[in-house]
């Protein structure tokens, strides 16, 4: 929370005043980490996601007779990777490095520990029985398997109904992971769940996947569109601390028209456009001061602060 804060807000002083509690967050976990990085017998709560299969109980991960479960080496591993992002934009960089050494022997063990070559695909614990969708999710969004790796591993993580499914909740991270390995012009077709939400009459999100176990409860972790709409179809996202560059990739799949406006510390950002079988016009207005660039058909463009008019041709 506190890196998408630096990334997206434009107070870098409240940040940096939080630094030393996010320090003490990873202490506390090291703690708990056996030599070669992996979490062990981690006590309290371990929620990860409400999942009804085979392992997962009270939203816990299947954890192995180590004591060890792939989900919760994965989040530590995403937890050092923004840590160490956040100490070299705004505090110090000796623990950035840190940081950053730790991310890469975690990863690696990861890899050594749960990766099943027949499944290929990460498994839940290291006795490799038990496989879930979470565990993909994370090891793309963490980068612990290559671009090529990710396109093959999101196919099988939509594909496998075997796998224990993610959440209305933990599906903002399976549609970020399914968005990173090239399959954002699909979104709309992602959205089942808040179709079903819509048809039982729910005025808010629900909280839980279960049909015949939620309610609305107005519970914000349901609510990723809301962003999703933005950040996904539209593509606008930061891309530098305090929102100074902007990265626009939108993901239209069958949309013909549409346009948008997000806030930005500086202003506003708008965009719009319109799209046919071979050819995109997107109009692109940056506030003052914000410079950033436009990604389409695998090609980047510069973008400047004000007006700025595309026409591009696949």
């Amino acid at each position: 929370m506190l890196h998408d804060y630096m990334m997206y807000g434009g107070d870098n002083e409240f940040v940096k005043d939080k630094l030393q509690s996010t320090r003490n967050v990873l202490e506390f976990f090291k703690r708990y980490q056996a030599e070669d990085g992996s979490l062990r017998d981690v006590p309290y709560w371990t929620f990860t996601d409400w999942v009804n299969a085979e392992g997962w109980g009270e939203g816990i991960p299947p954890m192995g007779k180590d004591g060890c479960s792939s989900s919760l080496d994965l989040q530590l591993l995403w937890a050092y990777q923004v840590a160490a992002s956040l100490e070299h934009n705004l505090g110090l960089e000796e623990l950035a490095a840190d940081y950053t050494k730790k991310a890469e022997q975690l990863k690696k063990t990861i890899k050594a520990k749960y990766w099943d070559e027949k499944k290929q695909l990460f498994a839940d614990r290291i006795e490799k029985d038990l496989f879930s969708q979470h565990a993909g999710i994370l090891a793309i969004l963490t980068g612990t398997v290559s671009s090529e790796e990710a396109k093959d591993m999101a196919q099988k993580i939509v594909s496998d109904s075997t796998l224990a499914p993610a959440s209305i909740y933990f599906k903002f991270y399976l549609h970020q992971a399914l968005t990173k390995a090239g399959f954002g012009n699909d979104y709309l077709s992602w959205l089942g769940k808040w179709r079903e939400n819509m048809d039982m009459g729910l005025t808010t999100w629900a909280e839980t996947s279960e049909v015949n176990d939620t309610r609305s409860d107005c519970h914000a972790w349901g609510s990723s569109p809301n962003i999703e709409f933005f950040r996904i179809i539209l593509g606008i996202d930061s891309d530098a601390p305090g929102f100074s560059k902007v990265k626009i990739e939108p993901h239209l799949g069958g949309l013909k028209e549409i346009g948008g406006e997000m806030p930005h510390p500086n202003g506003k950002i708008k965009v719009k456009y319109s799209h046919s079988e071979n050819s995109l016009r997107a109009t692109i207005d940056l506030p003052v001061n914000t410079s950033g660039v436009f990604v389409w058909d695998g090609k980047t463009y510069e973008l400047k602060s004000g007006n700025n008019s595309l026409k591009l041709y696949e």
